[in-house]
């Protein structure tokens, strides 16, 4: 099995979730409810993480997670792992109790802090568990509208500080702006089967992608692609480097060479990965086969020619340069 694209560093937030093997349920009794929040509160303390929202559903849960020492696997590994351990010493079985490796997705602060304590928060009206949030026990909206100090280790301060600077009308403010619909966009990204790999504006994207594209490169992490940069931008660094309009890109005359085009071949293979038809399709190129032979002849080329290897590389470099700045 591939593994997921997993982007860590300090201060990340993410949108967190799991499900029982088989959507098997997780939770059967009141007792594991009551287990895994315990073991959440625990691993704020241990792991260094602020949870600033949670839901915990009969077969999977959701939990909105800051990392202020970018170390979301190792804690969610500890979670996952414990709670199961936990469970099976309970219930006196053994074996998996989750599907395996959790959903997360990396998200920008505002305002999608805000919109996913309320996608969290309001997961069990949608799923028709309960008619009212107040009456949900096993979430952590109670936790933002109550002042006992039992939530202390809930981190709602800056979400509701969000919300509005004055802490007199955050709980009240915090009331109205869960109680309204959820985004629709939001909805339509959560409640998709695969979840994108990141949530955020274009320069949030763009910032993830340049920092983390070259180290996430791997075949065994196919959805890196999601941080590889965008055909446009190839082409525009191809462009700029030759000096040409973009349309000399899909001029294809027998016997006659256009280098820039099969640079920008490669390169689309090469940081995304496409295959050889969608490549042609591209650039005008009806035989994947021709795709294949435009690929191999720019590889030998840069084996054989190292000042041509380094423009490749320099455009490469401009690449970045786009994806900073876009």
């Amino acid at each position: 099995m591939s593994r997921p694209l997993r982007i860590e560093y300090p201060g990340a937030w993410y949108h967190v979730m799991n499900r029982g093997r088989r959507s098997e349920v997780t939770f059967p009794e009141y007792k594991d409810y009551y287990r895994f929040i315990d073991l959440l509160k625990e691993s704020c303390e241990l792991w260094n993480i602020h949870i600033s929202a949670y839901c915990l559903m009969p077969n999977h849960y959701h939990l909105l997670i800051h990392t202020p020492d970018g170390n979301l696997s190792r804690c969610m590994r500890h979670i996952n792992g414990v709670y199961t351990q936990r469970y099976n010493k309970a219930h006196g079985c053994d074996g998996q109790l989750f599907r395996g490796r959790f959903k997360s997705i990396i998200v920008e602060g505002d305002p999608y802090l805000l919109q996913l304590v309320r996608y969290v928060h309001r997961n069990p009206l949608r799923a028709n568990l309960a008619k009212n949030m107040d009456n949900y026990k096993w979430s952590s909206h109670a936790g933002y509208i109550s002042n006992a100090k039992k939530w202390d280790w809930l981190h709602k301060d800056f979400i509701l500080s969000m919300l509005t600077s004055d802490p007199v009308s955050q709980v009240s403010a915090y009331k109205h702006f869960v109680h309204m619909n959820d985004s629709k966009e939001l909805l339509g990204v959560l409640e998709s089967p695969k979840w994108p790999p990141f949530l955020g504006g274009k320069q949030f994207l763009n910032w993830i992608k340049q920092t983390f594209f070259e180290s996430k490169r791997e075949k065994e992490v196919p959805d890196s692609v999601h941080l590889a940069p965008d055909l446009s931008q190839i082409k525009a660094a191809v462009c700029d480097y030759y000096s040409i309009h973009v349309s000399i890109l899909h001029k294809t005359q027998r016997g006659v060479p256009n280098e820039p085009r099969d640079v920008a071949i490669y390169l689309m293979r090469l940081l995304r990965q496409e295959d050889l038809q969608t490549i042609g399709k591209n650039f005008g190129l009806c035989n994947y086969s021709s795709v294949s032979t435009v690929i191999d002849r720019v590889k030998s080329h840069m084996d054989k020619n190292r000042m041509f290897r380094s423009q490749v590389e320099e455009i490469k470099s401009k690449i970045k340069k786009i994806q900073t700045k876009t």
